[in-house]
């Protein structure tokens, strides 16, 4: 018989692990808590995920009962990822909702249902993270609104959840309960205007959380998460792709020598990654006289921007990737 996700979290048996073996491959001593086995909500742990420096605060979160966790940083930059890629390598499940103008507090802790005749209580993501000791993960936390974010205070300072759809039931946090947030901003609005609908948050719900800023990854890092990932690419181009993504986010967010936010759209990670997987994939177009990497520029990012900043991409990677000096291999 199948069972229910609430059966099946029930069964979760917390346990320790040690924090080196987990994260590094070397033991240390520190000990992090965790479970013994995954279940459905478990993220699933990639094997080509290289942890950087930006891990070290979330290492010692998971290490520690500490505040809930608030992670801000540019698009893209791996935030959600980052958490997720821990919790799935300490069997930790995790329940993950996106912020957004229109949210309601019932979303997260639950309604009540019709189902076969009977009027039944549905648990939200918070509640059943709460009850059964989980991760509960909340993006874009800076869309959150106002209203919402007052009737998360308590469950930020520890204090139980209270369900008056349900009849005033109280849920008490697992000890194994973990809160945290990630957001574009840090709390504080968006002056740059790249992050439109962003809300500057009260002082009060920022006081709850410890704080850890999160970048795009070194480009070393970026190189070698490449060379992992597609390893019949040279490593010329891998390299050439991330000074690319670098140039690119230099003129996103108005750090470059040249001018000052003059891009409407930055290459994350995530689209670094796109872009490389599609380059590969459309080596076949040498033998026709197209370009790959222009082409997959396009694909990966360029088609979404305006038309000015589409013209500026292409005008970038061919000063980067000089057409004489490209060779994808066969």
């Amino acid at each position: 018989m199948t069972q229910t996700l609430p059966q099946e979290l029930e069964q979760l048996e917390a346990t320790e692990f040690d924090a080196g073996l987990v994260f590094s491959g070397a033991a240390s001593g520190n000990m992090v808590r965790g479970y013994s086995s995954p279940c459905s909500c478990t993220p699933v742990a990639d094997s080509t995920y290289i942890f950087h420096e930006s891990a070290r605060d979330v290492v010692v979160w998971f290490m520690n009962k500490l505040d809930p966790l608030y992670l801000y940083g540019p698009a893209g930059c791996g935030k959600s990822s980052l958490v997720k890629q821990l919790a799935a390598r300490l069997n930790y499940p995790v329940f993950n909702v996106t912020a957004h103008g229109r949210m309601e507090f019932s979303d997260l802790t639950g309604h009540v249902s019709l189902q076969k005749g009977n009027m039944v209580y549905q648990y939200g993501p918070l509640a059943l993270a709460m009850r059964y000791g989980a991760l509960f993960i909340m993006d874009e936390v800076d869309l959150l609104p106002p209203e919402v974010a007052a009737g998360l205070n308590g469950i930020l300072e520890g204090q139980p959840l209270c369900l008056p759809e349900n009849g005033g039931e109280l849920i008490h946090p697992s000890p194994m309960f973990r809160f945290a947030c990630t957001a574009n901003t840090n709390g504080n609005g968006d002056d740059t205007g790249l992050y439109q609908a962003t809300l500057r948050m009260n002082l009060a719900w920022q006081d709850r959380f410890m704080v850890s800023s999160v970048d795009y990854p070194a480009a070393d890092v970026e190189k070698a998460l490449l060379a992992r990932l597609f390893p019949t690419l040279p490593d010329s181009i891998t390299s050439k792709m991330v000074d690319f993504a670098n140039e690119v986010r230099g003129l996103f967010m108005g750090t470059s020598d040249t001018s000052i936010n003059t891009m409407e759209a930055t290459l994350s990670t995530r689209t670094l990654i796109r872009w490389a997987d599609l380059t590969l994939k459309f080596q076949p177009l040498t033998h026709q006289g197209i370009q790959p990497l222009s082409y997959t520029l396009d694909r990966a990012l360029a088609f979404r921007t305006a038309p000015s900043t589409r013209a500026m991409l292409h005008e970038l990677v061919q000063r980067v990737f000089p057409v004489e000096n490209v060779s994808l291999g066969e």
